[in-house]
């Protein structure tokens, strides 16, 4: 069989590429439609990977966590829990936190918050909260029980910087004081910091507050957030955090229970999946016309070489192995196009910004000399809720688009050689 990919070279319509023939050789003009479909499908993917992602991580790493644990025991017997919890496999952090719905009132305007109670050291206890939250102005500073942290979006809605005042309705605090006079009561805090997380329902309506300070506002409960090195083995985590609540007899009293982040936000994520699925269908479109190019050309080849076909045939090759010659050439057109439109679109996802900047500044001069203004963003500001454009690559998605290139042209290379078996070698060369 070692003759097979000689001849699949000297057969091939990619030999053309090097003749004196005129016109563009369909193998070439194959090539490049894999190509633009691999490397359209990349970027794209990857692109939507960094939005996606974004806000995935966003909401994990500063809302929902991970994995969590409701209706713990008492705080006051919290440590000795934490501990335990913090030594399972996989475990990265273990944070308290209270939450309140809340009213925030400026000197300028007023908007409801979720603001959430969380200890002084949180900050570095959760090192992924930390990386998420980048802060503009101040710092995570909730040492006094009158410090709060407010979203940059937040913070500008409400018209206040670092070191102003606001106050804080809270309509649970009456409940909480069992006084029917205090409901609805107005604090005063005072902001020691402004952040972003890159989420916009966060900027404009998350506030962080002192954790015993939310415990007056809202309660004695509170929840136990857990952060874990790998989200994907969230099960695995509340398994085993299952059976540690199960063999404590303190914890089987209070009843906690143990949800992950697939129970919250289901619809979200899940819309976030539904996109990403009908993205890779509407690009991988491309592959199917191009199989379809590559098809009628190994058909029309076929056609073309019936006389060395039948040649073949009639000095002992076998169907299989003359088919196998066409589809060598299938091989060659997918793996030259997959290849190198793999490469093209890993270049353009890393190097994402750049490209994006390049294409604005052209855009840009053209808008200017035809004295039609020059302020064209891809994403601007005004519309998108981004600072800086990133793609994530993701290994596994990047081969499964290489293989979906490569073995399109391979199946339309194999229908293509059908018609191989079905020629005759006398009835070729009988009249040669």
């Amino acid at each position: 069989m070692g003759w097979v990919g000689f001849v699949a070279g000297r057969l091939s319509g990619l030999s053309r590429f090097f003749s004196k023939k005129r016109g563009a050789p369909p193998p070439v003009l194959s090539i490049l439609g894999i190509a633009v479909g691999v490397l359209a499908l990349i970027v794209i993917i990857s692109v939507m990977n960094g939005f996606q992602l974004g806000f995935i991580e966003s909401i994990l790493e500063i809302s929902s966590y991970y994995v969590r644990l409701e209706s713990p025991p008492p705080i006051e017997e919290s440590d000795a829990l934490i501990e335990k919890i913090k030594a399972l496999p996989g475990v990265n952090a273990a944070v308290p936190f209270r939450e309140v719905q809340a009213l925030l009132r400026g000197d300028w305007g007023q908007h409801a918050a979720v603001i959430r109670g969380l200890y002084p050291d949180a900050y570095t206890e959760d090192p992924g909260m930390a990386e998420k939250l980048i802060f503009e102005d101040g710092s995570f500073d909730l040492e006094d029980s009158d410090s709060i942290l407010l979203g940059a979006e937040l913070a500008g809605r409400l018209r206040v910087d670092t070191g102003d005042t606001i106050q804080l309705i809270s309509i649970s605090s009456g409940a909480v004081n069992e006084d029917p006079s205090t409901a609805a009561s107005e604090l005063n805090f005072t902001v020691t910091g402004i952040f972003r997380s890159g989420f916009y329902e966060y900027d404009l309506g998350w506030g962080f507050i002192n954790f015993d300070r939310a415990g007056e506002l809202e309660g004695t409960g509170y929840t136990l957030g857990i952060k874990l090195n790998d989200r994907f083995q969230d099960k695995k985590a509340a398994a085993a955090l299952a059976t540690l609540v199960n063999a404590d007899s303190a914890l089987t009293e209070t009843m906690p229970t143990v949800k992950t982040w697939r129970d919250y936000n289901r619809a979200f994520f899940g819309a976030l999946r539904t996109e990403k699925l009908f993205m890779f269908v509407l690009v991988g479109l491309i592959f199917i016309v191009v199989g379809l190019n590559i098809y009628q050309a190994q058909r029309r080849i076929v056609l073309e070489r019936r006389e060395e076909i039948g040649l073949l045939r009639a000095v002992g090759a076998g169907d299989r192995a003359v088919r196998l010659v066409f589809v060598w050439d299938g091989l060659i057109i997918g793996l030259l196009g997959a290849g190198s439109g793999a490469i093209l679109g890993l270049l353009i996802s890393f190097n994402i910004a750049a490209v994006f900047s390049a294409l604005e500044d052209a855009v840009n001069a053209i808008l200017y000399l035809l004295q039609r203004g020059g302020d064209f963003a891809v994403f601007s500001p005004a519309v998108f809720y981004i600072k800086e454009l990133k793609a994530r690559v993701i290994p596994q998605e990047v081969l499964l688009i290489f293989l979906f290139g490569l073995l399109s042209a391979l199946a339309a290379a194999w229908f293509a050689s059908g018609k191989v078996s079905r020629i005759r070698p006398a009835e070729v060369l009988r009249y040669e």
